[in-house]
């Protein structure tokens, strides 16, 4: 019984970050409606969405996975392990194919920032749940600690590109109405 106490003081945290998620990732959707529903207008193809724009909604699903898996009413701590162990390695090997995405496409090129946001962090997050996942003793208190901030860091790596997202497109929009003139 004393893992379910662990467990339930994490309960107003995982409800706020689980929201977020939701709610953000409803956002990204219409920000893709947005930008479809006048193609000519940007020159985004489904590689640079690929790259860019799907992993954001990923990662902000995981943290919402996250956030449901140690909600859950749990009878031992070696389940909510494997689970959060799978996201961790589940990311682990997305985010190489998000890397492999953003090295294929030829509509934008990547720079530092967009490899540590897009590639390195995320890794980071997801190295971060396989890591607390493993090393989890006793109630897991410690563990469930390093499981919110990993969570938290998928948050705001998807806060951040999917801002880097609207701010480009944004800017690519103002630049081509500009050159219309």
């Amino acid at each position: 019984m004393e893992r379910m106490t662990t467990l339930a003081a994490w309960e107003s945290f995982y409800v706020i970050l689980g929201s977020s998620a939701a709610a953000l990732t409803g956002l990204q959707f219409v920000v893709i409606s947005v930008v479809g529903a006048d193609p000519d207008k940007l020159d985004t193809g489904t590689e640079e969405i690929g790259a860019f724009g799907t992993p954001t909604v990923v990662h902000f699903c995981v943290t919402l996975l996250v956030a449901a898996i140690v909600s859950a009413p749990w009878h031992a701590l070696g389940a909510v392990r494997w689970a959060i162990g799978l996201c961790g390695i589940g990311g682990l090997l997305y985010t190489g194919t998000v890397v492999r995405r953003a090295r294929a496409q030829k509509g934008y090129r990547p720079v530092l920032e967009d490899w540590i946001w897009h590639a390195v962090l995320p890794a980071i997050a997801y190295v971060t749940l396989l890591v607390a996942s493993i090393s989890a003793t006793g109630d897991g208190r410690s563990a469930l600690f390093v499981i919110a901030a990993a969570a938290l860091l998928l948050l705001y790596v998807g806060i951040h590109n999917a801002w880097d997202a609207v701010v480009y497109i944004a800017l690519s929009r103002r630049k081509e109405s500009k050159e219309h003139r």
